[in-house]
């Protein structure tokens, strides 16, 4: 297996960011990964024998200290003689176990706040006396033992950052890893660099080398059937899986009717161009006949999931294929809740929304641990089409989760219709280049409008834009308001059963990307 040798392991109590913090660790060429809170010295001590841990992250988590099954750490682990930082339940853990105080805030912080740093050494070397941070917290450290000294405060937190006088442990109240904070990245170059002291040597292609090595070991010399969306997912997974088990790959792409306009003609054009096993399978009709009725968005996801798995054993079947492979990344993982203590934010058709009963042996994963650009960056390297490469992402449900309610044939194609406007509209201009993601989502909601002096009683459509770097944090677009104009004019004069346009100002969190 190939690794570096400088690892940073992030310990993950359940925070919906412990990936970003990877992620940014990995922007600086140094290989993070993550393990469980509960990981053991001993562990470590075998992990030591492979790589060369550099440092420990506590992570966040839904948690408060005081809770009966709250995850813990003993202070054995702050023993190690490994630098060690805490971020938000990490921050207040390691007060906790070595005897500081933590209470329940009086005012709890969500969202933007102004750190005043009384000491800016160590993690906050080089730093401003007063700094734009984002926090999310409702318990607060308020003392410290006389081990630590505090680093920095807020107006509601007066121990919002400490270290210990004579070792390398950190705490730090707020979420250096989300871009809300300003100066985050130094916050961690400086914990990563300066406090642990690695060196920065791993790339995409590293990466590479190890996906395309753990595919044949868990194979072996089977039969493999991947799930093509034609997203820039499922093809980098495809990517990979054809340069590591070459023609014992059979990539199965499934049009369950939720595509966007002209999107399967396009997939089947390009994938069977190239040298590969290509199967289109035509599975509208059974999609929308399973969603009848159905408007629960988690009881959709369970049901597509189920739906895709049984088509894809029955083209497994046909080809004598044990194993599927999917583009699932990290984001998917993470909102459905599969760490031990992470909440569930929404079930992901390809995660959670899977069967239990499946006919294949296992599911493989090559893209499981990366963001959407660190995937973008390896589409690169395996020379994709850039028309993939660069594709805005697209929910492996589709369409039927951007339909509120009940999916409908009707419905359908009136949120096919929005979204090639909208998508046509937004690529005239510079915006796709700045744009994470553009679409459309049809409500369930009706309202009265006017239209050829007739009273209307027509659907509200929303228009949803988001800028992110990595989609576990996104903030909506500040789209010019004449692009908006035409938008909302097309939809309105082109689709008779629209009567009103809105448009959706909403950051993630406290909203997801998606409505469903």
């Amino acid at each position: 297996m190939i690794m570096p040798t400088d690892t940073i392991l992030i310990l993950d109590f359940g925070s919906q960011y412990s990936h970003l913090i990877a992620r940014r660790i990995r922007e600086n060429l140094v290989y993070s990964e993550i393990v469980p809170y509960d990981i053991s010295p001993e562990e470590i001590g075998e992990w030591q024998a492979e790589f060369l841990i550099k440092g420990l992250i506590l992570s966040g988590g839904p948690n408060s200290v005081f809770d009966s099954d709250a995850p813990k750490i003993s202070s054995e682990m702050l023993g190690l003689n490994i630098p060690v930082l805490g971020l938000c339940y990490g921050h207040q853990l390691v007060a906790y176990v070595t005897g500081g105080s933590v209470k329940p805030a009086k005012k709890r912080e969500f969202g933007q706040a102004y750190a005043t740093i009384k000491k800016p050494v160590g993690v906050l070397k080089g730093l401003k006396g007063r700094e734009k941070v984002w926090m999310s917290h409702s318990d607060t450290v308020f003392s410290l033992s006389t081990e630590y000294e505090a680093l920095a405060s807020t107006e509601n937190c007066p121990v919002a950052a400490f270290r210990h006088k004579e070792r390398a442990i950190y705490g730090l109240q707020w979420h250096p890893e989300v871009v809300h904070t300003e100066n985050g990245d130094k916050m961690l170059r400086n914990f990563v660099f300066e406090v642990c002291k690695s060196e920065p040597n791993w790339t995409m292609d590293d990466f590479l080398l190890k996906a395309k090595a753990e595919i044949p070991e868990v194979v072996g010399s089977g039969k493999v059937i991947v799930a093509l969306s034609g997203g820039i997912d499922s093809s980098t997974a495809t990517a990979i899986a054809s340069e590591a088990v070459g023609k014992r790959l059979t990539a199965v792409f499934v049009d369950h009717g939720f595509m966007r306009e002209e999107e399967p003609e396009f997939v089947e054009a390009t994938f069977q161009r190239l040298d590969m096993n290509f199967i289109a399978v035509d599975a509208r009709k059974r999609f929308l006949r399973r969603l009848k009725g159905v408007i629960n968005p988690e009881q959709k996801r369970m049901i597509i999931g189920e739906e895709f798995i049984r088509v894809f054993e029955g083209e497994a079947r046909k080809v004598g294929a044990e194993y599927l492979l999917q583009g699932t990344i990290y984001p998917d993982r993470v909102e459905s809740g599969l760490s031990k203590p992470s909440e569930k934010i929404k079930t992901h058709h390809n995660v959670a929304g899977l069967p239990a009963d499946m006919e294949f042996k296992a599911v493989v994963e090559p893209l499981r641990d990366l963001y959407k650009d660190e995937v973008r960056k390896v589409a690169q390297k395996l020379d994709l089409p850039m028309k993939i490469a660069e594709r805005q992402p697209f929910p492996g449900p589709g369409l039927a989760v951007r339909i509120v309610g009940e999916v409908t044939a009707r419905k359908l194609d009136i949120v096919k219709k929005a979204d090639k406007i909208v998508t046509d509209e937004i690529e005239k201009t510079s915006l796709k280049n700045r744009l994470w993601q553009y679409f459309a989502i049809l409500t369930d909601t009706r309202s009265t409008g006017v239209k050829g002096d007739s009273r209307a009683y027509g659907y509200i459509i929303v228009i949803r834009c988001v800028e992110s770097q990595e989609a576990m944090t996104a903030s909506f677009s500040r789209i010019p308001y004449q692009i908006l104009e035409k938008i909302s004019s097309r939809i309105t004069n082109e689709i008779p059963e629209v009567t009103r346009v809105v448009y959706d100002i909403t950051h993630k969190p406290p909203a997801t990307i998606e409505w469903e």
